[in-house]
């Protein structure tokens, strides 16, 4: 088989594997659902699984700690295997700082040091396990190879300063997206996140982010229009000639968030012959479910950490923290989350039940629906605040191919929005890139 382990944790919800009557196989009567496992299996192993968001730390990138070890983390090479999660696009995130100089150096900085660390696992750590690919054909040698895939994402364009000259060096050291803002807003673009309160700093693009799509359009870095504005992204699609991504993004129409897209926006870049990856972001899909649920777990969660001992933080507030506090606090917390999942069932999803694989399918089907299956992918978000029930990491991939085999998918569809569609994407933005450096 070409995945190096056998596919594992079918998950059994009364959401999510519902009646053994699913969509009938090409040229049979009903099918059992026994027979409809099987042949998602079988599609599962066949096609290109690719996940186009996973954040990381370099912490985890060291001799003494990586991924080659079954960490605490939703992505590493021991649960793509078991899962069968091909491709795993790492990404370069530093989060929104100051208009600085010393903020523009310092967020470079940071920068390098999570390439550095994607090489070291390709090259010194584990290059029999997983090899980093630059292009398509990259990807389909490296999987042909028996071997997982590292793929580079930069997320937010604060860590490019003001020297344009960045986006060359970050291509260099293989990144291949790059979004402009994150939540925030930086040099080069307004971010989502002025709809909390409508302030604004450049009304979308600034003339270096303009400058930036250009250059990005050059070196032949995918853009990335996740997380900026809707008038950033619009005037993206304007000026790019290369088709664009949402590396990470979900149906504004189905749940009202500013991450997610709007119809405007996602017909805009079906014009424009982008991809949305689909991102099961558990409150991006659905808000109120996902609230329910949380403020459920998070007072299960309060309640095992009074009794024992332990002092917890806030998202946020880990969120800030450095890489190694991060990693200490999620040591000291493990105790507590290992408890709290034992009781969890119980004393949690019945009361009020997680968003769920059929609910991330959901904004998968819409985006079908709306733009057709060449312009739709599948992302996760993982070890970022993303992951949903029955794939909630990358040991449990198999579960939205499942889910998408009940639904009636093909295995040709399912191989598009697993990594078809993407992969031609990054080919056309190459492309693109080859005809500007020649002059043509």
């Amino acid at each position: 088989m070409r995945k190096s382990s056998v596919v594992s944790s079918v998950v059994v919800l009364g959401t999510f594997l519902t009646s053994g009557c699913g969509p009938a196989a090409p040229g049979s009567g009903t099918e059992s659902e026994q027979d409809l496992v099987a042949r998602a299996r079988g599609i599962h192993e066949r096609v290109i699984t690719l996940d186009t968001h996973d954040d990381i730390s370099p912490v985890n990138f060291t001799t003494e700690r990586n991924y080659t070890m079954d960490l605490p983390t939703q992505v590493n090479l021991p649960k793509m295997e078991e899962g069968g999660l091909d491709v795993s696009w790492m990404v370069v995130y530093v989060g929104q700082g100051d208009l600085t100089p010393e903020g523009y150096a310092d967020a470079t900085a940071q920068a390098l040091a999570k390439f550095e660390a994607i090489h070291r696992l390709t090259e010194e750590i584990a290059p029999d396990r997983i090899g980093l690919a630059l292009t398509s054909d990259d990807v389909r040698r490296i999987v042909a190879s028996g071997r997982k895939v590292a793929m580079i994402g930069i997320e937010n364009g604060y860590q490019v300063g003001t020297d344009l000259s960045n986006i060359q060096r970050f291509h260099d050291l293989g990144g291949r997206y790059m979004s402009l803002a994150h939540n925030g807003h930086s040099q080069l673009a307004d971010s989502n996140t002025g709809e909390r309160d409508g302030v604004w700093l450049h009304g979308g693009l600034s003339e270096l982010g303009r400058q930036a799509v250009a250059e990005l359009n050059r070196v032949g870095i995918m853009i990335d229009v996740s997380h900026p504005s809707k008038d950033a992204i619009m005037q993206m699609l304007e000026l790019t000639q290369a088709p664009v991504i949402a590396s990470h993004s979900a149906a504004r129409a189905l749940n009202d968030v500013s991450r997610n897209l709007d119809d405007e926006q996602l017909m805009a870049i079906k014009q424009n012959g982008g991809v949305v990856q689909t991102v099961a972001f558990a409150s991006y899909v659905n808000s109120a479910k996902n609230s329910a649920h949380s403020d459920a777990l998070n007072a299960l969660r309060e309640k095992v950490a009074d009794e024992m001992g332990v002092e917890l933080v806030d998202r946020r507030t880990q969120f800030r923290m450095s890489d190694a506090d991060r990693a200490a606090y999620e040591e000291r917390t493990r105790p507590v989350e290992e408890a709290v999942a034992q009781r969890m069932d119980a004393e949690v999803n019945a009361m009020a039940p997680p968003v769920d694989v059929s609910d991330f399918v959901d904004h998968v089907d819409y985006l079908v629906d709306k733009l057709g299956i060449d312009h739709v992918g599948i992302s996760s978000d993982f070890d970022g605040g993303g992951g949903v029930d029955g794939w909630n990491d990358a040991s449990e991939t198999f579960n939205v191919t499942l889910e998408l085999v009940r639904r009636g998918y093909t295995e040709e569809e399912i191989g598009m929005l697993w990594s078809g569609n993407l992969l031609r994407v990054l080919d056309e933005v190459q492309a693109v890139a080859a005809r500007l450096q020649h002059g043509d």
